[in-house]
C-alpha cells in the first residue's frame, strides 16, 4: 500500500505522468519559508542571482531539510521507491504583471538523467492560480518523446528557451493550481509548461527533482545528488555535502561546482551564454 498517496493517485501518475495536489505543509509553514527565501533575497541585493536558483539546497538550510522532509519523501517513495536520490532544486519566480514564461518542454530531452524513475515535485510557496501563472501539463505524454527547438526568448526562463515543435492543443492540457503548502507531482518526460503571471502577487515554487540510484547522468563525467533516503549502491553521482547554515562557507566551494556542473549539462550541445542558470 502506498505511504501518502492514494492508490488512485499512483495509478494516475504512472498513466497520465502527473498528479496534483499534494498536500505537503500547512499554510502557516509555506508562509514562513516564502518569508524566508525572500529575506534571503533582501541580503542578497533584491532578488536572486541566476546561479542560486540552481542546486538550491547547497545554499539554504531550511531548503535541505525540506528535500529530507517525509511529508515531501513519503509520495516520491510511492512513485520511486525507498532509496531516493535528490538531484537539484530550482526556485521559479514569476514577478507580478510580468511576461515571464515557461514554454512546453520535457525536461528529459536536457537534463542527461537515465535508467531511472525521475519525479519532479513542485511545491507552491505563494499561490500558484490560473492568474499567477500556474503550471500545466499534457496528460500522457511521458509516455513518447517530443522534438525540440531552441529559441532563447527573453522572456522564457528556460534555460535554452525550449520548446516542442509539435503542435500542441491547449485544450488538451490539464492545470495544476496550488495553494502554498501544496506541491505537484509530475514525470521527467512529461511535456509541461506555464504562462504568464498576471495577478498582483509573486508566483513563488521550488522544484525537487528526486531520483533512484539507479539513475545515470549520460550527458558528463560527473554530477552530484544527495542521498535524502535509504541506501545508495551504485554511486553513480557524487555525494553532496550537507549545509549547517545558509550559505555555509564550507559547501560553498561545492555549490559552485555542482552549479557549473549542470548548466554544462543543460546547455550540452548548445552555443549559447550559461549565464541563465
Amino acid at each position: 500500500m502506498p505511504k501518502a498517496l492514494a492508490t488512485a493517485s499512483v495509478a494516475q501518475y504512472l498513466r497520465q505522468g502527473y498528479t496534483s495536489p499534494v498536500p505537503v505543509l500547512g499554510q502557516a509553514e509555506a508562509g514562513d519559508l516564502r518569508s524566508r527565501l525572500e529575506a534571503f533575497e533582501t541580503e542578497q541585493g533584491g532578488t536572486l542571482r541566476p546561479e542560486q536558483r540552481n542546486k538550491a539546497h547547497l545554499l539554504l538550510k531550511w531548503l535541505d531539510d525540506l528535500i529530507r522532509d517525509s511529508r515531501v519523501l513519503d509520495p516520491v517513495e510511492d512513485l520511486i521507491g525507498p532509496d531516493i536520490l535528490c538531484w537539484n532544486t530550482i526556485f521559479w519566480i514569476k514577478e507580478p504583471h510580468t511576461a515571464s514564461h515557461v514554454s512546453w518542454h520535457q525536461d528529459i530531452r536536457y537534463w542527461g538523467l537515465r535508467d531511472g524513475n525521475v519525479v519532479t515535485c513542485w511545491l507552491a510557496l505563494s499561490p500558484a492560480t490560473r492568474e499567477s501563472g500556474c503550471m500545466k501539463v499534457l496528460p500522457g505524454s511521458h509516455l513518447r518523446p517530443m522534438a525540440h527547438e531552441d529559441r532563447y526568448g527573453a522572456d522564457n526562463m528556460l534555460t535554452r528557451g525550449q520548446e516542442i515543435v509539435d503542435a500542441i492543443d491547449d485544450g488538451d492540457a490539464v492545470l495544476m493550481p496550488l495553494r502554498p503548502g501544496e506541491m505537484s507531482v509530475h514525470d521527467v518526460r512529461t511535456a509541461h509548461a506555464s504562462p504568464p503571471n498576471l495577478s498582483g502577487d509573486r508566483r513563488i515554487g521550488v522544484s525537487m527533482h528526486f531520483m533512484p540510484p539507479t539513475t545515470r547522468q549520460s550527458l558528463a563525467d560527473w554530477d552530484s545528488a544527495a542521498l535524502v533516503r535509504g541506501r545508495d549502491p551504485f554511486g553513480h553521482f557524487h555525494r553532496t555535502p550537507t549545509p549547517q547554515c545558509d550559505l555555509d562557507p564550507a559547501v560553498a566551494p561545492f555549490h559552485e561546482r555542482a552549479s557549473a556542473a549542470t548548466r554544462a549539462i543543460v546547455y550540452h550541445g548548445a552555443e549559447h551564454n550559461t549565464a541563465r542558470l
